[in-house]
């Protein structure tokens, strides 16, 4: 189940929101459970069970190392926290990966290729288990005090709002809010709209763009030319964006209107000046994540030489690469997306951010978007092909990809995107996207929040292509 489907838009999430705003104070966080369980169990009923079984084992062991006094004891519970969480990861989301690339070369060794069950991912795996080692591991660092009932820490965990696609969240963030929370009425039409814009950016731009982006990357070599890869990659590039941030503020929506704050984790990467700052922007929490828990323990900045420091960039990005999928060109976008955060720190940001700063955006746009055909091509044959076409100056337009709602949606993607380069761009995102204004959370917020859904609801029962590019990350 998707927050873009029929069933989440009519059904389930209107049942949540009446149950939720209609039990007492200490029955609110049991409805919000058992929801997220119902949440979980339609899109992976198989796995539910598996995952209460060893999150609850988990957080026996953390409340165990909490207690333990001894540097060493505290250590060795760690140590089992972070093997279960990650042999949770590593088994559904890299097990066929390992096995694929131990068959090829026993297959080129001529030995016999070893026989596996294919698995399937369970949905939000990766955030799921990024937010349980961000438990065990910040109480081990005395940062948190672990959660006292198990239901509470099920809570944490499945609250399903965050749950398949992020943002990542701290339990640091959220913990007053667990049994300490208001929703204003201000506060649940703010919700409300951010809720219905991230819908629109998914339904009416990520969905519209994504299926001419699937149409030009699965044409023939011989049918390709240096314009449809252009604009097949320039779709996929603002598809991505709109799905995921889009994504990110129903999540941040549906938490407002039962009063949860989650992080921002969207702030209009394609401004960017460097790649640096787009990682700055670019899916925050996990940046945050990616900071806090692997670039800092490797050393960070703290480093005798520069060499060191190159490393320790290059090995986050090669994990974050491989974060993103169990195939080999994921980690190709990660060692892509480190080598020029190495080049920012040599000398690159000087240059970029010496210069008109529209130049250094459209310079940081350009990488990104060549970076993008990598994170959507998964065979290196196939991305050859797609990086000679982009090269070869062979222009041309197939019929079929003039239509009006194409560079329509086209157009809006762009002016999205990058209007907060100016002023007036950013008074317009406080007030509408963030709903600073005080009377857009009134009947004006309200009426804008109706108005969009049911144009996405319109357009998802006119349309079979609903896709959600991060639903198994």
């Amino acid at each position: 189940m998707v927050f873009s489907s029929i069933l989440f838009l009519l059904y389930f999430l209107p049942a949540f929101l009446l149950c939720y705003h209609l039990v007492g104070e200490r029955q609110k966080n049991f409805v919000i459970l058992v929801f997220s369980l119902l949440f979980y169990s339609w899109g992976a009923p198989k796995f539910v069970f598996v995952l209460l079984i060893l999150t609850g084992i988990d957080f026996f062991v953390v409340k165990k190392m909490f207690r333990s006094e001894e540097k060493r004891k505290r250590q060795f519970w760690l140590v089992i926290s972070i093997c279960i969480n990650m042999g949770l990861l590593f088994y559904f989301k890299y097990s066929n990966f390992f096995v694929d690339n131990v068959n090829v070369v026993l297959a080129q060794m001529g030995f016999q290729n070893i026989s596996w069950t294919k698995l399937v991912l369970p949905i939000g795996i990766s955030f799921f288990t990024f937010e349980t080692l961000t438990y065990s591991i910040d109480a081990y660092r005395k940062v948190i005090t672990p959660l006292k009932k198990l239901p509470d820490y099920y809570l944490y965990i499945f609250l399903f709002p965050k749950l398949i696609a992020g943002p990542i969240v701290r339990f640091s963030l959220i913990e007053d809010q667990m049994h300490r929370r208001t929703v204003s009425g201000e506060d649940f039409v703010a919700g409300f709209l951010r809720f219905a814009i991230g819908l629109g950016k998914k339904v009416l731009i990520a969905n519209t763009l994504g299926l001419h982006a699937d149409q030009i990357i699965a044409l023939p070599q011989n049918e390709l030319n240096s314009s449809l890869a252009w604009i097949g990659i320039l779709c996929y590039t603002f598809q991505i964006y709109f799905d995921f941030s889009g994504y990110s503020d129903m999540a941040l929506g549906i938490g407002r209107l039962v009063g949860f704050r989650f992080p921002e984790n969207f702030n209009n990467p394609y401004t960017s000046g460097s790649i640096t700052e787009f990682w700055r922007r670019w899916h925050m929490t996990l940046g945050m994540w990616m900071r806090e828990y692997l670039y800092i323990p490797l050393g960070g900045n703290h480093v005798k030489t520069k060499s060191r420091l190159y490393f320790n960039l290059w090995i986050v990005f090669l994990l974050s690469g491989l974060w993103h999928g169990a195939s080999w060109n994921f980690v190709a976008w990660g060692a892509f997306h480190g080598f020029f955060l190495i080049l920012d720190r040599i000398f690159l940001l000087k240059i970029l951010e010496s210069i008109w700063k529209p130049i250094a955006v459209l310079f940081t746009f350009f990488v990104v978007m060549v970076g993008w055909v990598l994170f959507r091509i998964e065979d290196f044959h196939s991305i050859k092909i797609f990086m000679r076409a982009l090269c070869n100056f062979n222009f041309g337009m197939a019929d079929r990809f003039y239509q009006i709602e194409l560079w329509v949606t086209l157009f809006a993607a762009i002016v999205f995107s990058f209007f907060t380069l100016s002023g007036w761009g950013k008074k317009v995102q406080e007030k509408f996207y963030f709903a600073q204004s005080g009377i857009l959370r009134k009947i004006p917020g309200v009426l804008l929040s109706i108005a969009l859904l049911k144009l996405c609801i319109a357009y998802i029962t006119t349309s079979g292509f609903n896709p959600f590019i991060y639903f198994r990350f």
